[in-house]
């Protein structure tokens, strides 16, 4: 009795995690249930959607009251969007349905951040009120909701699929849902609904009503990602930063500078097999449903540069942002007036975090310049533009990862970078160079900066980034009898660093092959070696259990 009131109840050291074996037993009893109606469109969207908000109750407790709320309103919002007989009406509902899912992405991750800096700029000593905790424990009683502002785990990723969904919309991309179950399920379908890919209306509400298919060939496909997305996460990703990362870069000083090198490379690994792992798992547990989400990563190591780095990674939110910030804004083609607006948005939020009364002067006489190369300059305007417009998204990108100046630097750096390589590709006389010495020079170059821009979106406080760097210069203290007692210490980490390293860099058809060979084989001998390999897989698992990286975004 006491197991199934836990089951039934919000614990949050017994989440319904993809790494938990609770999480598979949930699953197998829902494809039990799934394989007797799955031929019922409707009731297979109600089962679904049912079973999706416990998932997310188990995930995130009351929160679940938030999304169902989400969903109530955004649903409604679509079929007005839709049904509008006049431009003006559309963009109404519009505007309304984008700034009231933006709102609520600002209250929730947000809030103390703007709050705090206010109080820093002007002295003011505000708190933040969690109103929805106090109507909620009024409505439900004292103690059901507690008072300070929690982030409900995928926030941002809810908040992006109603928005693109209500834009799709307006652009008659596709209609508004009817049913309120096929909409619910698309927003809330357990596997992307904490961590993503983020999907699009037009890619998944079509595979709602039709028929279940999964072939021999889906089925191992299936088993081979969920047993690379474990290995991914529980060896390569948890285990590296529970006896490595983690103990080196929360106390740097500690170790002498190289190791701190070391340990961001490391990072870089960790960082791509946990978040591609979970969206592993979620691609093959979608698919032995029936349902094809999207590839999220494509050997983002293998990158030759920034921009074809930012082609491979997190290509769902990269998308997201190009089709609905980028391209609105004017993209590589012209200039609009939200280009300016964001632009001066952009640097008043960075002079109210920092203080920086500079800004505005470099602001002042970046404006001036830009307006007098814009009118004597014909081919500036070509290009200056798209440098804005590519910064701005990128920007953005850093503070959908939270509200952090120093996201706000990672974002920025990286948006430098590609606007860097705009003008860099034209004149390099290496850019078409199939040599395979360059292209490992410019795979490491790139592998390089982009762990190195991680180093502000590893350590958290603003302070944080130049204090490491400062102490990796001073202290590299680099010498071979030092080397051979980190090696010793960490000898285990280090040879799955190179493992994993040189497996991602592996010919993909190398990979693509290997999948088709494990599908040839009979399926009991399939189902006996996934077993086994989950066994030996899960032998790795720390004491120490780490969530899912981007949880917290």
């Amino acid at each position: 009795m006491n197991r199934l009131q836990e089951l039934f109840s919000f614990q949050q050291q017994e989440s319904l995690l993809f790494t938990r074996l609770d999480f598979w037993l949930f699953f197998m009893l829902v494809m039990v249930v799934f394989m007797f109606i799955h031929k019922k469109y409707m009731l297979r969207s109600i089962f679904l959607t049912a079973v999706s908000l416990f998932f997310y109750f188990k995930t995130s407790g009351n929160f679940v009251l938030l999304l169902g709320l989400m969903l109530l309103l955004n649903y409604s919002l679509g079929l007005l969007v839709d049904r509008a007989s006049k431009a003006s009406r559309q963009t109404f509902w519009l505007t309304l349905g984008v700034v009231l899912n933006l709102a609520g992405l600002a209250y929730f991750k947000y809030a103390y951040f703007f709050t705090e800096a206010f109080n820093a700029q002007f002295g003011t000593d505000f708190n933040v009120v969690n109103q929805f905790a106090v109507w909620g424990n009024e409505l439900f009683g004292k103690g059901s909701f507690v008072d300070k502002i929690l982030i409900p785990i995928g926030v941002s990723f809810f908040t992006f699929h109603n928005i693109s969904y209500l834009v799709d919309i307006s652009r008659k991309e596709i209609k508004a849902a009817r049913n309120f179950f096929d909409y619910a399920l698309y927003v809330t379908y357990f596997p992307h609904l904490i961590a993503g890919p983020i999907v699009r209306a037009r890619d998944f509400l079509p595979q709602v009503n039709a028929p279940y298919q999964l072939s021999k060939y889906d089925f191992s496909w299936s088993l081979w990602m969920i047993g690379k997305g474990l290995l991914k996460k529980l060896v390569f990703a948890d285990y590296i930063a529970v006896q490595f990362i983690d103990k080196v870069l929360d106390a740097p000083e500690t170790y002498p500078g190289f190791v701190g090198l070391i340990a961001m490379f490391a990072y870089s690994l960790q960082i791509y097999a946990d978040f591609s792992g979970y969206t592993d798992m979620a691609i093959g547990v979608s698919k032995l449903m029936g349902f094809t989400l999207l590839e999220n990563f494509n050997s983002p190591y293998k990158s030759v540069s920034v921009a074809d780095f930012w082609r491979r990674w997190h290509k769902s939110l990269g998308s997201w942002l190009r089709d609905y910030l980028y391209i609105p804004l004017g993209g590589n083609q012209k200039g609009s007036i939200a280009t300016g607006i964001m632009t001066a948005v952009i640097l008043g939020f960075l002079y109210f975090i920092t203080g920086w009364v500079e800004l505005w002067y470099t602001y002042g006489i970046l404006l001036v310049v830009y307006l007098l190369l814009w009118q004597f300059w014909k081919a500036f305007r070509n290009f200056a533009v798209r440098d804005l417009n590519l910064l701005i998204t990128m920007v953005v990108g850093g503070l959908w990862h939270g509200a952090s100046q120093n996201f706000v630097v990672w974002g920025a750096m990286n948006g430098l970078a590609l606007v860097f390589y705009n003008y860099w590709k034209k004149i390099s006389p290496y850019e078409k160079s199939n040599l395979w010495l360059i292209r490992a020079w410019r795979i490491f170059l790139t592998l390089s900066f982009i762990t190195f821009t991680r180093i502000w979106f590893r350590l958290p406080e603003a302070d944080q980034p130049m204090i490491f760097l400062q102490h990796l210069m001073q202290h590299f203290d680099w010498k071979l009898e030092t080397w051979f007692v980190v090696w010793n210490t960490y000898q285990v980490v280090f040879y799955l660093l190179i493992l994993g390293f040189l497996t991602h860099w592996l010919p993909q058809n190398w990979k693509d092959k290997t999948v088709q060979f494990y599908a040839k084989w009979p399926m009991f001998l399939q189902a006996l070696s996934f077993a086994l390999a989950v066994f030996i897989i899960y032998q790795a698992v720390s004491d120490s259990f780490k969530a899912f990286v981007y949880f917290q975004f």
